[in-house]
């Protein structure tokens, strides 16, 4: 008993909260195929949109489960870095545009590439190790300078309105705070109109996937939420990303920081430990590696576009994609089109040898 309350008076309950979640999280991507960059590649090239409405699915499970915690009192997420002022619009635009792309140069994001490497992927550590490198240099080194001098003044303050959340605008005007009904009748809908398709409703992985991937990132905020007023130190409310947390679990690695590890971090390990073990279990182990130096270069490539691009958007596609969507944040939707267009336009130069051969192909369509 001793053991344990020092456990969680020194705040190692928070990274191991993280771990639990992220080892669930990891082995439903890796059993059921939960990858972002495999979703959009098939909806495009392959007329399979089920990926994409499990990753819609996880997007509007976290928002409603969210904003119900939010309603029962179980967590608060109004100290998220995601609904405070002022909104990074041209750091949602471009680093969307920058993640997108280089997710589409790796063929996954920080995330599928954590769920890869449980399955031996070396190319994937190459790709993680890249991502958070550039993320620290985002954040606090080199490109981070670009970042305060370019980026950060174009972002945009909403006085009045009470922060960035897509919610904020009508609270102000009705002068009720309607975030939940907001997010509960958003997140139902959707949810509803998933459900709707027979081809999604008989795919019962891709089910799974989304609901219980979305249900993990609602109780990140419930579990950092709720630490927050438990632990003697500083906690971050955050409930997944995988750009920045990648960058810190490398820290946590190779230098002794001082500091205990945060959900984030726990996460990360998670996911590769719940992935691993899916893998294990399905016999699907084996090393991999980058066929020659022009693959590895455009891993590297793509990583760095990804670290990068992740820190100016704050976020990368479960980051802005389902965490910032949960809690309504006016940043979701520009970063996550962006990462999109992004992704789309590295897939022409990729697969087709020009950025934007699919917008002449749909004007002339269309004509």
């Amino acid at each position: 008993m001793d053991f344990l309350l020092r456990l969680v008076g020194g705040g190692w309950l928070l990274p191991f909260a993280g771990v639990a979640v992220g080892v669930i999280v990891g082995y439903v991507a890796r059993r059921f195929h939960f990858c972002t960059m495999s979703a959009l590649e098939r909806h495009w090239f392959a007329g399979d949109s089920n990926g994409l409405r499990s990753w819609i699915l996880a997007a509007a499970t976290a928002l409603l489960c969210t904003q119900l915690f939010v309603a029962l009192g179980l967590a608060e997420t109004s100290d998220s870095f995601y609904l405070t002022e002022p909104l990074p619009v041209a750091g949602a635009l471009l680093g969307g545009l920058l993640f997108g792309f280089g997710m589409a140069l790796v063929g996954t994001c920080g995330f599928g590439a954590l769920v890869r490497l449980g399955g031996g992927n070396l190319r994937a550590l190459v790709v993680l190790t890249g991502i958070g490198l550039a993320a620290l240099a985002a954040q606090r080194g080199v490109t981070g300078h670009f970042r305060q001098w370019f980026l950060d003044p174009l972002s945009i303050a909403f006085p009045g309105t009470g922060g960035q959340s897509l919610a904020a605008p009508f609270n102000a005007l009705s002068g009720v705070d309607l975030s939940v009904p907001l997010g509960l009748t958003l997140g139902g809908v959707t949810i509803l109109q998933l459900l709707r398709d027979r081809q999604f409703r008989a795919d019962r992985g891709k089910l799974i996937a989304g609901s219980v991937i979305g249900l993990a990132i609602a109780l990140g905020w419930l579990i950092t939420s709720g630490l927050q007023t438990q632990l003697m130190r500083p906690v971050q409310v955050e409930a997944g990303s995988f750009v920045m947390p990648v960058g810190d679990a490398i820290l946590q690695l190779i230098a002794v920081t001082g500091e205990i590890p945060d959900y984030g971090v726990g996460l990360v390990a998670g996911v590769f430990i719940g992935a691993a073990f899916a893998a294990w279990r399905a016999d699907d182990m084996r090393w991999e590696a980058c066929d020659d130096a022009r693959e590895l270069s455009r891993h590297l490539l793509g990583a760095f576009l990804m670290g990068s691009g992740g820190v100016f958007a704050l976020g990368c596609t479960i980051g802005q994609g389902v965490s910032a969507v949960s809690v309504l944040a006016a940043s979701a939707p520009m970063a996550v089109a962006a990462m999109v267009l992004g992704a789309r336009i590295g897939l022409g130069v990729l697969l087709e040898g020009s950025p934007f051969g699919f917008l002449k192909a749909a004007l002339s369509s269309r004509a």
